[in-house]
C-alpha cells in the first residue's frame, strides 16, 4: 500500500498544525500506540509544528518511513517546507529490548541533545543514541525518510511498548487507551528549548535496510 492509499482510506486522519520552525511528527499514529499522545503533548508544550497521520482502531497498515512521500500529501509538503529540523516519534516492540529508547535520524547533534534529556527525565530506561548500536532497520537514516528532509534534518525516536503505555487487548480484557510516560514529552520539550537550528549538524544517509526507516 502506498502512502497516498493510506491517506485516502476511510477513518484515517491527517493532522497539520503550523507552529515554530521546529517540527514534531507521528505518522504511524494509531498503529504505534502512544506516539500521537507524545507528539501532541510535546507540541502543545513548545509551540512546535505538528504533523501526524492517525489510523482508526480497525486499520493496521505500516507504510515504511522512506515511502511516506510529501509528493502524495500537500499537508506533509507544507510541514517540511516550514520546519528547519524535526523529531519523529515511533513505536517498536522487540524481545530483549523492553526499556531501550533508540535515537536515530540524520542530525546527530540533535540526537545527542535529545539523548541527554531522555536520560535525565527517564532514568529507568536505556537510551541508545550511538547510531551504530541501533538496529540497522531502525536507524532512520534513509534520505527519503521525512525526518531527514528539513534543512537541518532530524531525529527518529523509537519507543518500546512499556514507555508508550501500550496495553493491547487480551483474551480477558479489551485494549486500553495508551498512557505514555510523561517524561518522553518533557525530554522532547527540553530538547527543543535548548536546541539552536544554527548548531553544527552531521547528517548521514548511509545505505541501511529500508524496511523500518
Amino acid at each position: 500500500m502506498s502512502f497516498l492509499e493510506l491517506l485516502q482510506s476511510p477513518g484515517v486522519e491527517e493532522v497539520l498544525e503550523v507552529g515554530s520552525a521546529f517540527g514534531i511528527m507521528a505518522f504511524h499514529g494509531g498503529l504505534e500506540a502512544g506516539t500521537v499522545e507524545v507528539a501532541r503533548e510535546a507540541a502543545a508544550a513548545t509551540g512546535a509544528s505538528l504533523y501526524m497521520v492517525v489510523q482508526p482502531a480497525d486499520l493496521h497498515w505500516h507504510v515504511p518511513s522512506h515511502r511516506v512521500d510529501a509528493a502524495e500529501s500537500p499537508a506533509l509538503a507544507r510541514f517540511l517546507e516550514h520546519v528547519d529540523v524535526a523529531i519523529a516519534i515511533h513505536g517498536y516492540g522487540r524481545r530483549g529490548r523492553p526499556v531501550d529508547l533508540l535515537v536515530g535520524g540524520g542530525n546527530r547533534t540533535l540526537a545527542e541533545i535529545l539523548g541527554q534529556h531522555l536520560r535525565s527525565h527517564l532514568p529507568g530506561y536505556k537510551v541508545i543514541d550511538d547510531v551504530d548500536r541501533v538496529p540497522p532497520e531502525m536507524r532512520g537514516l534513509h534520505p527519503d525518510n521525512p525526518v531527514n528532509r528539513p534543512a537541518h534534518g532530524g531525529v527518529q525516536l523509537e519507543l518500546p511498548p512499556r514507555i508508550r503505555g501500550s496495553w493491547p487487548a487480551t483474551p480477558t480484557s479489551p485494549a486500553r487507551p495508551p498512557t505514555p510516560h510523561p517524561g518522553i514529552a518533557a525530554a522532547i520539550a527540553a530538547t527543543i528549548g535548548g536546541y539552536s537550528a544554527s548548531a553544527p549538524t552531521s547528517v548521514s544517509t548511509s545505505n541501511v535496510p529500508p524496511a523500518r526507516q
